[in-house]
């Protein structure tokens, strides 16, 4: 073996090491890395329930078909202030977890929520956000037409 293919492996080895033990391997970790907020498997599966609460499934996906709560969990993440991230943690954490019928309880959870409280107000935006951009939404729902639109050469002028 020479020098250079034996440092060669050791680099691999070095970057393999380095990238697995950036990984959480845990049962509790959530579905997408978070770099600034910490959040649990089932703060996540809350977040989705909520999320479907707030756009349920009909003739149209839900939710939790879109994936909603992961959009909402990576936009907390980056792009909230650190006082909104913790008051959205904070809101998250007070939820109660729902024993019955999670739909209803947690419909009656949030509807006695104050209007100006910082998680409702982030949990509203950015599910309506993420929706409204969402695969489904922009390719079933919204028509596009290019730039200037329409041409109509049998449109009748007046004199």
């Amino acid at each position: 073996m020479n020098r250079r293919t034996a440092l060669k492996q050791f680099f691999v080895l070095a970057g393999g090491i380095w990238i697995a033990s950036s990984c959480d391997f845990s049962a509790e970790a959530p579905s997408i890395a978070l770099k600034q907020i910490k959040l649990t498997k089932a703060d996540e599966e809350l977040l989705a329930e909520l999320l479907e609460t707030i756009i349920p499934k009909t003739d149209s996906p839900g939710a939790k078909d879109l994936k909603l709560h992961l959009f909402v969990m990576k936009m907390v993440d980056d792009c909230e202030s650190p006082e909104n991230q913790e008051a959205f943690l904070k809101g998250l954490k007070a939820v109660p977890k729902p024993q019955n019928n999670p739909q209803t309880e947690l419909m009656s959870y949030l509807e006695g929520l104050p209007k100006d409280d910082v998680f409702l107000r982030i949990l509203k935006r950015r599910g309506i956000q993420g929706y409204k951009n969402s695969e489904y939404v922009m390719k079933n729902k919204l028509i596009y037409e290019l730039v200037p639109g329409r041409y109509d050469g049998a449109f009748k002028i007046k004199a």
